[in-house]
């Protein structure tokens, strides 16, 4: 007899959620306000400003929490994996960098986490390749994160 077993992913990428917001005065702590009264943490947050409105990009430790929360308190929103990975300091921004050119992988954005556990920090990117990228980092010894690294 055949048995079948499912598992959830355990290396889950990080999620990143653009958030669609008015342009206004206090919409932003709103936002974060929602989220935190929910015990929802932000993880790591970037915000860009159009005319009429801004794009929050926030990384959190519940994304199952936040979506539920976007879709009841009308936030339009999507969602996407990220490539993240730590680093100890500043210095270990070259490295990043370096590995990625030299694997030719373009980065289209990049911001860094607001805090992380054991005083490491890490870089949210979004980049041409994910998984050629994590290989490449993960090769000369950097830690590529997944969204079970960032829980609580």
């Amino acid at each position: 007899m055949d048995h079948i077993i499912s598992q959830a992913p355990t290396h889950e990428p990080v999620k990143q959620f653009s958030v669609f917001a008015e342009n206004k005065l206090g919409r932003l702590k709103q936002f974060v306000d929602l989220l935190g009264s929910h015990h929802i943490h932000v993880i790591a947050l970037s915000t860009m400003e159009t005319t009429d409105s801004a794009i929050v990009r926030v990384i959190v430790d519940d994304p199952d929490g936040a979506r539920k929360l976007f879709l009841e308190h009308g936030f339009p929103f999507n969602e996407s994996d990220l490539l993240a990975v730590e680093i100890k300091s500043e210095a270990d921004l070259k490295p990043v960098l370096t590995t990625l050119l030299a694997a030719e992988i373009n980065i289209h954005y990049i911001y860094p986490f607001i805090s992380r556990p054991h005083e490491r920090s890490a870089l949210a990117m979004n980049v041409e390749d994910h998984e050629l990228a994590g290989q490449a980092l993960r090769q000369v010894g950097l830690r590529v994160l997944t969204q079970a690294d960032i829980a609580r």
